[in-house]
């Protein structure tokens, strides 16, 4: 959990959808961190702004009162770091284990440094989960290097870096001076499986045989990112699968789906993967993609705010339409297939073709809390990304709850398109 004292400022815009393309050396990033942290006026009281930022997610944080005795975490080695807080760097570091003590994958700070955590699920290739006590694989990420190493969904982990996983995720707790509740162990394992960005893993898997392998794994932050279009088309015999390659962020998604869909056979099923979109999106293009299948304006989604009634005592929820196209309309819904790397917009899209009638197919998806929203801390260059917004189904189910149905045998599996 010790911070590097190289920085490294990462551009995370709308959650991260350009940097996933990028290609930087950790010098060079490391020196932009010193720049952008460094740039604030020399008058700053980063100290002021440690606090400011504990009274922001106090605030504004839209799941605070689902944290254990419904307030901001804290501990005696927490108050340490944030009274030592006096730079940009102390500042940030001090920004990260505040973020993580919300155990959120959703809440991430806006830069962070060459040897940070990496974000799950962007750059996770496993997606664990306790049962009985067990560190289980619950999916792996498709041509990923945990995919590569032949590491199978219900592998155990048994040991991260040489440490016993459970031993592990205990002490990545005790570093912030927190316990290890269910919802917290299962945040660590993630992101301690998920690695450091800019080292390789170590990690022990048990199959179900009892085999035990030690592998050595990529961080996928290493990981080449070869040019793909924002989507993938494949015709299959019954039906054509539109693939969203990892770009709900992307506005030229939406001219390629528009393309996409004018060269769809009318007697083929539509299939719409949206089992790479880790990084999730933006609503305008969700609703452009789902825009092609109403006739009037219909609900697909319930946003929240709670910091309005915490502020007020009168709470504030309203109902977000899509709306129909001009010119672009397909009269049957589309089958979704969704995944653990279905995640923020993409969980979105798949709640709202639930509400307007699509069968939604596969395993759980990554479980995102909420709409995130830029927050500045204090008087900085530094800011946070923050779920502010609870985001529920049109029946009022949150969105994180949200179960998919489980797919016949014969559909798509990954790679099959």
């Amino acid at each position: 959990m010790n911070a590097s004292k190289a920085g490294t400022r990462l551009p995370f815009p709308d959650t991260f959808m350009q940097f996933r393309r990028m290609r930087i050396s950790n010098g060079l990033i490391a020196l932009s961190a010193v720049l952008c942290l460094g740039a604030a006026s020399a008058e700053n009281d980063y100290a002021a702004a440690a606090r400011d930022l504990d009274a922001t997610i106090a605030k504004q944080y839209a799941y605070l009162e689902k944290l254990p005795d419904g307030q901001l975490p804290d501990s005696d080695l927490l108050t340490s770091e944030r009274e030592a807080v006096n730079d940009g760097l102390t500042l940030l570091a001090y920004a990260e284990k505040r973020i993580t003590s919300l155990a959120d994958h959703h809440a991430i700070t806006g830069s962070s440094f060459s040897n940070s955590w990496a974000v799950v699920p962007t750059y996770a290739d496993l997606w664990i989960v306790n049962r009985d006590g067990r560190f289980i694989v619950d999916a792996v990420r498709e041509s990923s290097p945990a995919a590569n190493a032949g590491i199978s969904v219900g592998d155990a982990i048994v040991a991260i870096e040489g440490t016993p996983t459970r031993q592990a995720v205990a002490e990545f707790w005790e570093a912030l001076g927190l316990s290890a509740t269910p919802t917290r162990e299962e945040y660590a394992a993630r992101v301690l499986v998920a690695g450091r960005r800019d080292r390789a893993r170590k990690i022990t898997v048990q199959n179900r045989s009892g085999r035990v392998r030690e592998l050595v794994l990529n961080s996928m932050y290493d990981e080449e990112q070869e040019a793909r279009p924002p989507i993938s088309i494949c015709d299959l015999e019954r039906f054509t699968v539109v693939r969203f390659n990892n770009s709900l962020g992307e506005f030229a998604s939406i001219e390629a789906f528009d393309q996409a869909m004018k060269t769809i056979p009318k007697d083929h099923a539509l299939v719409l993967d949206l089992r790479d979109t880790p990084s999730g999106g933006n609503t305008t293009v969700a609703r452009a993609v789902m825009g092609w299948f109403v006739t009037e304006g219909e609900a697909y989604q319930v946003h929240n705010r709670p910091a309005e009634e915490r502020e007020t005592g009168v709470p504030r929820q309203w109902i977000e339409q899509v709306l129909p196209r001009e010119g672009k309309y397909r009269s049957s819904l589309p089958t979704i297939l969704v995944g653990r790397w279905t995640g923020s917009m993409g969980e979105g899209i798949a709640v709202g073709f639930d509400a307007l009638g699509a069968e939604v197919l596969g395993t759980r998806m990554a479980g995102l809390k909420g709409s995130i929203e830029d927050l500045r801390v204090g008087d900085t260059n530094l800011s946070v990304k923050l779920p502010t917004e609870r985001l529920l189904t049109v029946a009022g189910l949150p969105r994180e709850e949200f179960v998919p149905r489980d797919p016949p045998s014969d559909i798509l599996v990954p790679g099959s398109c």
